[in-house]
């Protein structure tokens, strides 16, 4: 593939605060030093070197959900990340019909807009498929896996103040990306080298996040997403706990039999549900 090709492959709204027209209060937390600033700060520094890269087959289109759904993340953010974190959940990259359409994580629009209570403005990525039309909190499609996990999370904590007490919710990646038809890809279906340059930038990113809240434990949405902090943080001699929960997705036949008890019995083993209540 061409450079010139490849280029189009890439969004040209950068992460910067001025084409992102931030609002008055995001300049603070982007400035300061606090959890939730320091946290944002790592997210901006990932994007923008993201923006270096280009991707070819099977590649096709790519949403950045921090541009276009800026708004609510940083509301997301603000809201529940204002003090340091115990427990860091971490999935892979965004859903389709999650976060990215909320700029959430996991972030099912029923329980976002509902029970998390975010709110703003939501545009659109710059290259859109079709058949992957990004309608925000007005998205009628429900993410399975957004709604396994923050449905579970809102039966056992009951309000989303003592989840977040303790806890908070990250994407390794924050990028989605599908091929020619609209099919979503995972960061491992990329090619080798693209794969790995990509993710040792999420990695470098993971550590600051996990110095910015303060995290003593990471826990891996998914085998794919353990591993991968688990070796992000080894690397960076950092001594986190890290370990797992089954990935709610329904194409994982185990967690269609039970997701609920099985991730309930997992934090109970881990010590994390007196957490959680």
């Amino acid at each position: 593939m061409e450079a010139a090709e490849e280029a189009e492959l890439w969004p040209t709204d950068g992460l910067t605060r001025t084409n992102l027209q931030l609002p008055p209060e995001a300049d603070a937390l982007l400035q300061g030093k606090s959890p939730a600033a320091r946290f944002l700060q790592a997210e901006l520094g990932l994007n923008r070197r993201l923006q270096e890269m280009t991707f070819c087959d099977p590649v096709k289109y790519i949403y950045n959900p921090l541009v276009y759904a800026w708004d609510l993340h940083l509301c997301y953010v603000n809201k529940y990340c204002q003090a340091h974190k115990t427990v860091l959940f971490l999935g892979m990259n965004p859903g389709p019909f999650g976060m990215a359409q909320t700029g959430v994580p996991f972030g099912e629009v029923q329980f976002v807009r509902d029970w998390l209570q975010i709110t703003g403005e939501v545009t659109r990525p710059e290259v859109e498929h079709p058949k992957r039309p990004i309608q925000g909190l007005n998205c009628q499609r429900s993410e399975v896996s957004g709604a396994r996990f923050w449905g579970f999370f809102q039966k056992l904590c009951v309000t989303p103040a003592v989840f977040f007490r303790n806890c908070f919710v990250h994407n390794l990646c924050p990028l989605v990306f599908m091929n020619e038809s609209g099919k979503n890809l995972t960061p491992s279906d990329l090619p080798a080298a693209q794969r790995e340059k990509l993710l040792q930038m999420c990695d470098e990113a993971l550590c600051q996040v996990v110095q910015a809240l303060g995290v003593s434990t990471v826990i891996g949405i998914g085998k794919l997403a353990e591993t991968r902090a688990r070796k992000a943080l080894c690397t960076a001699g950092m001594e986190t706990r890290v370990v797992g929960i089954m990935h709610p997705s329904p194409r994982n036949p185990q967690a269609n039999k039970g997701w609920e008890e099985i991730t309930r019995n997992r934090l109970e083993e881990l010590e994390i549900l007196p957490l959680l209540t």
